[in-house]
């Protein structure tokens, strides 16, 4: 798990950093080199143009984590409708491998539920060991049935629990899917060099310089939140797959 995994990190220590950044601009100017009149039209065009990158940068990184949790919910959906259809494609089994199939397909949902709902690496990892012999399990039922009966319709058997084993690819690669290391390293620079600027650039101490840190390590908390599959406020909650693992309750 990376730093970027909790929010809350994230926030306290762009925070601290960027405070620091700001009064080390303001200690600057004055005690090292204070800005001379004619040089503040320049100086005032860099410091406007520096805040205008780290809020374009800022956008962009949001607009990358809502993207990357607008896609794992996209195919939690997914996921759930190929585990439905596949639970209703069973009766085409014969009776012991339907039954069977119905009864995998159940402890399989149950634990993938688990996987979305879990916090704590090392329970995700017996979760994703449990997931992966269930898979063996509903496969090797899927192709004994298949082989016995290589017909069209058994076809559907086999093609569906294919999706069901695809959709949950295709999650965990969207769940590893997260902002780029060298985009936070980029995106802190810039807030560090613009806090600079902005406690270089003031007349005098003020309070000014404990606004624009807050504001941007909020933004920051809030990518990095989004962006956290399993860390902070905003969780993306299975609904589909507890709604799907209702309605497969048996009789």
């Amino acid at each position: 798990m990376s730093a970027f995994d909790n929010p809350f990190t994230v926030f306290v220590a762009a925070l601290i950093v960027q405070w620091l950044a700001a009064y080390g601009g303001d200690i600057f100017r004055k005690k090292v080199r204070p800005l001379r009149g004619e040089e503040r039209t320049d100086f005032d065009i860099v410091r406007t143009a520096s805040l205008t990158l780290l809020g374009l940068i800022i956008g962009f990184s949001f607009a990358m984590a809502v993207s990357r949790y607008d896609q794992r919910k996209n195919l939690e959906e997914a996921e759930a409708n190929a585990i439905g259809t596949e639970y209703l494609r069973a009766d085409l089994l014969p009776a012991d491998d339907a039954s069977r199939l119905r009864e995998l397909l159940r402890k399989y949902i149950d634990y993938r539920i688990s996987f979305y709902l879990s916090s704590e690496e090392r329970e995700v990892g017996q979760i994703d060991a449990s997931i992966e012999k269930l898979q063996a399990d509903l496969w090797s039922t899927v192709a004994r049935a298949g082989t016995a009966q290589q017909t069209p319709i058994m076809s559907l058997v086999v093609w569906g629990m294919n999706d069901v084993l695809n959709s949950q690819g295709y999650t965990q690669a969207a769940w590893w899917n997260r902002i780029p290391v060298a985009a936070w390293v980029l995106m802190g620079l810039i807030a560090v060099s613009c806090n600079l600027l902005v406690g270089y650039g003031e007349h005098r101490t003020s309070a000014l310089l404990l606004v624009l840190p807050p504001i941007v390590s909020i933004s920051f908390f809030l990518i990095a939140d989004i962006d956290s599959p399993r860390g902070g406020v905003i969780r993306l909650q299975p609904h589909n797959l507890i709604t799907q693992y209702q309605s497969m309750k048996p009789n």
